[in-house]
């Protein structure tokens, strides 16, 4: 592969949304874009996210929006305020997917799933001539060119420049199984972010409410409270509530063991309410039929009967606002919606090209960030896939006229 001073060729590793997004930014510019990507598809984690209603990005308040990023904000801000929300609001309705926002601030297509935006997105790509070769790993370098294992056996390719977009490695079912952090130097450990937790629920509470939602709940942990859902799993508990504190709470237990997650159970109760209605005697009544005074759903009676049986001595108000939930550890990097760590923002430059390997690039979830649901993952995700593109292909046509013949 050779570069061609009008139109340089560049090569995306990774055909998830930010590899296309890369693409599809190279392409508009004039370039001559490979896709290789692992997978028989593209986007296959894209397509998954999509089945509950593909959240695209979030309509907050710009410095708000901003903070979700937490220690990665000042690095990522540049290339998000460059294609903001109301960007993407806009490319996913120039494919022909109208957007709304719902009442908690998300947006999300009007067809809310993926499947009709990837559809028209890789009709968009075909017709810039973006060419996909799936089935293709990526195996680093060799004698400086990019090494893939693909169907045919060993591919070598020296595109005038190359982006990396092989996403984290949560779901690595769906293709990002963080394989390739060892192909690179400068990696920070990849952890489960928006993860569920252990717990060890005993056997008699887990068989009966496995599966069980918990709705208009709060919890809190290290001065953070959140309101939201979650859901009793077999393992433990996650949910939409539980993923907030994700990352909190898993430094915490990689730090210093167990961690402590508080449940209000009724959160717009005060506890001096409840303390009337639960502290008192209760007579004849069983401590379930007690409960239910209080306005307790069978889970919530049942968690705090959990809390009872482990020793528990706080007044029973107390534990409806403040149930101690002990978590062990984090769900595996197989359930996590996304994953934390990857390649330390040392390694790239402002262009976010790696500083040990001039024209290559990297965007993504394959950086090191971390952000809640919500739209705040797509977002980066697109925003740092266009910022990749459009430096790729400035970088290919400065190296094309600096080698092109006097």
């Amino acid at each position: 592969m050779t570069p061609l001073d009008e139109s340089p060729e560049l090569v995306v590793i990774g055909a998830g949304p930010a590899g296309l997004m890369t693409a599809e930014a190279a392409a508009a510019g004039g370039a001559r874009v490979t896709v290789l990507d692992r997978m028989p598809s593209p986007a296959r984690k894209l397509l998954i996210a999509g089945r509950g209603g593909l959240n695209l990005t979030h309509s907050e308040p710009p410095e708000a929006f901003l903070g979700r990023y937490g220690a990665a904000r000042d690095r990522l801000a540049p290339f998000i305020e460059a294609f903001p929300p109301a960007a993407l609001t806009a490319w996913a309705e120039g494919l022909g997917q109208p957007v709304f926002t719902g009442t908690s601030g998300r947006v999300f297509p009007r067809a809310m799933k993926a499947s009709p935006l990837l559809r028209a997105w890789l009709a968009r790509l075909a017709g810039q001539g973006v060419a996909l070769r799936p089935r293709h790993r990526w195996t680093g370098w060799e004698e400086g060119a990019l090494a893939f294992e693909g169907p045919e056996g060993p591919l070598r390719l020296r595109p005038a420049a190359a982006v990396l977009a092989l996403g984290g490695a949560s779901w690595p079912r769906l293709g990002s199984d963080g394989a390739w952090a060892g192909l690179l130097e400068g990696v920070a450990p990849l952890v489960p972010a928006n993860c569920g937790f252990r717990i060890a629920w005993s056997d008699r509470f887990r068989a009966r409410f496995e599966g069980t939602p918990l709705k208009r709940i709060a919890l809190a942990f290290a001065e953070r409270r959140v309101r939201g859902e979650a859901v009793v799993t077999a393992a433990g508990i996650e949910g939409g509530a539980v993923y907030a504190l994700s990352g909190p709470l898993r430094d915490a237990i990689a730090a210093e063991g167990p961690a402590t997650l508080l449940l209000d159970l009724r959160p717009d109760v005060p506890e001096a309410a409840l303390a009337a209605r639960l502290d008192g005697p209760r007579g004849g009544q069983s401590l379930a039929n007690h409960l239910r005074r209080a306005g307790l759903a069978p889970v919530a009676i049942g968690l705090v009967q959990e809390a009872l049986h482990a020793g528990a001595a706080a007044p029973l108000s107390h534990l409806v606002k403040a149930l101690p939930l002990r978590l062990e550890a984090p769900m595996g990097l197989d359930r996590a919606i996304s994953s934390a760590g990857g390649l330390r923002w040392a390694e790239v430059d402002e262009r976010l090209m790696l500083r040990r390997r001039p024209g290559t690039f990297a965007c993504g979830e394959m950086l090191d960030w971390e952000a809640p649901t919500g739209g705040y993952l797509l977002q980066a995700c697109f925003a740092t896939g266009v910022a990749a593109g459009r430096a790729a292909l400035a970088w290919a046509r400065n190296r094309a006229r600096n080698h092109s013949p006097a």
